[in-house]
């Protein structure tokens, strides 16, 4: 028997509800991924990738008939994008190593960068609530926001900008209603999750930003 086939179709049934191990294996790899940015290693994009991949066949559920039969077009057109963007991610971070050690230096995105975040956030919303309505999709004024998010907290992440961990946090906040009432649980519970290595995470790369700061300052003042 093929045992990606096998993995495919195995399903957990807890209760009444039936869950798949696809969906519990991409979300891990999901938080391992977190974990790996949290740390800034490179493999954290690689492993992004392959939970990416998997979830999609999750959230596409009518078409992939899961247990669900339910696509969740915002859901699943996310990991597509995620795992462009973490191309990006993953070559920027191996470049950023091979010139300067590092895979990437925590800092403050610019006055700039912050409005044309918050501008991209608005308008994206608002233009894929609309495309999501016309496919059908599923709760498509939150799959608007967590997908225009997502995409954003990601990038912020490719470019070391520390405020990609807030926007993930505005994500979450929206997620975990979102799937719990679609139904995917492994995925609402995931963002639980993922809620608290966000914060950690910001934490931690709060922490790594302000010690470069100070081992800059005396230099600054030579």
């Amino acid at each position: 028997m093929n045992p990606l086939l096998t993995l495919f179709d195995a399903e957990i049934h807890l209760g009444g509800a039936t869950i798949l191990w696809r969906e519990v294996v991409g979300n891990t790899f999901g938080i391992a991924s977190a974990v790996g940015g949290m740390k800034r290693v490179v493999w954290a994009w690689p492993v992004g990738i392959a939970g990416n991949a998997l979830l999609f066949t999750v959230f596409m559920g009518a078409l992939f008939h899961t247990p669900q039969e339910l696509n969740l077009y915002g859901q699943a057109g996310r990991q597509l994008l995620f795992i462009t963007v973490s191309v990006y991610g993953w070559t920027r971070w191996l470049q950023s190593r091979h010139d300067s050690g590092a895979a990437v230096l925590p800092h403050w995105a610019t006055t700039r960068q912050r409005i044309v975040m918050a501008a991209t956030m608005i308008v994206g919303t608002v233009v894929f609530a609309q495309v999501f309505g016309l496919l059908g999709s599923y709760g498509r004024w939150a799959e608007a926001w967590i997908f225009t998010g997502s995409v954003l907290a990601t990038y912020g992440m490719a470019r070391g900008w520390t405020e990609f961990w807030l926007i993930w946090i505005g994500v979450d906040v929206v997620g975990v209603p979102l799937l719990l009432q679609a139904g995917f649980y492994p995925s609402a519970v995931l963002y639980l999750v993922y809620a608290g290595f966000v914060l950690w995470g910001f934490a931690v790369w709060l922490r790594i930003q302000r010690r470069a700061v100070g081992e800059d300052a005396p230099a600054s003042g030579l």
